[in-house]
């Protein structure tokens, strides 16, 4: 349920209407917008206080949110969420880029990437220190070492890191050492991950399962709301389907979707959602046409002998640059702000 006032409603009363709904011991979501406040109530909500709450003075309307997730909802936050990191914005009218490898793999595999990431003009390095495989005999990844590598890359170029989380257990570790934490599409549903999630003090990047609806990527967003972690994006990353010829089905129509069901911001994983180098510079361009807010692309100096084998959808470095050189040129026709010269000043 929400209670919408006004901007003019003065403060003092705003505050005596959520004294009202916390003495009735339910969690309060406060959200100014461009030209009203929505109060959220979050709680099983007795109908004798939504009748109390709309005489009050200053309120405007009560309405009962129908939806399972609320404070993903954009009934609960009208306006874009922007996520804001040392400086990089994440959302709203701004563009993000990811970039980097599938995997770290060396100290010199990430740093030189990094370099080049940075020199592209995008504003996140991207790395897997622990990587889950279909098979068990795959790769892993290098674990927390990799983690030490990216930060140190990340620090020296001037760059963000993201970085992939497994386990509850590793939270912690993730977050000393990355600024930006993801969960996989295998995860999207590991609700004791998603609630550790809600407490660790970094922005987390949900991808959508390969398998999963809006909704269910919308209520798994929820969970890390409710731990009170405001600052989540969601990412569409391909969903499995009857085709085989790309690795996944890359819905673009989730972007527009995702962004009137929600006010979170939507990143596009190309890369992952296509499985192919070749479709990966045409479905970014779509992706930011579709309005999304940012893009995580895989890129790697030497794809081929890429330890993860994922090197078949990994763009070459020049590949990276010129598709950013191209962005900058498209972002502002769709309402975007992206400069490869604004983004390599970014400390």
């Amino acid at each position: 349920m929400i209670v919408i006032t006004s901007n003019q409603t003065p403060e003092e009363q705003i505050n005596e209407i959520i004294a009202v709904i916390e003495k009735e011991g339910l969690q309060v979501h406060l959200s100014k917008g461009s030209d009203r406040t929505v109060i959220g109530l979050v709680g099983s909500v007795n109908p004798k206080l939504a009748e109390h709450l709309r005489q009050m003075k200053g309120v405007e309307n009560v309405v009962k949110i129908s939806k399972s997730y609320k404070l993903a909802s954009r009934d609960f936050h009208p306006d874009d969420t922007i996520i804001e990191v040392k400086g990089v914005k994440i959302g709203g009218e701004h563009l993000a880029i990811m970039g980097g490898p599938c995997a770290v793999e060396s100290p010199e595999q990430i740093d030189e990437i990094a370099k080049l990431v940075k020199a592209a003009g995008a504003q996140i390095l991207r790395g897997g220190a622990f990587k889950p495989r279909t098979g068990p005999y795959s790769f892993q990844g290098i674990g927390v070492e990799g983690l030490k590598m990216m930060a140190e890359a990340g620090e020296r170029h001037g760059l963000l890191t993201i970085t992939e989380v497994m386990t509850p257990e590793y939270v912690d570790v993730c977050a000393e050492y990355a600024d930006i934490l993801q969960v996989g599409t295998r995860n999207m549903q590991n609700f004791d991950l998603l609630r550790a999630l809600g407490t660790c003090g970094r922005p987390v990047l949900l991808k959508r399962g390969f398998s999963a609806t809006y909704d269910e990527l919308l209520n798994a967003a929820e969970y890390i709301l409710a731990g009170g972690n405001r600052d989540v994006m969601l990412c569409e990353r391909g969903i499995r389907t009857f085709e085989t010829y790309t690795r996944n089905t890359l819905d673009l129509s989730a972007i527009p979707v995702l962004q009137g069901l929600s006010h979170l911001p939507v990143i596009s994983d190309p890369s992952h959602g296509t499985g192919r180098r070749e479709l990966v510079e045409p479905m970014a361009k779509a992706s930011v046409a579709a309005g999304a807010n940012g893009l995580i692309i895989e890129m790697h100096t030497d794809p081929d002998n890429s330890m993860t084998g994922d090197g078949v959808q990994s763009l070459f470095p020049d590949q990276f640059s010129n598709l950013l050189k191209d962005l900058e040129k498209l972002a502002p026709l769709v309402g975007k702000k992206f400069s490869t010269q604004e983004a390599i000043s970014v400390k």
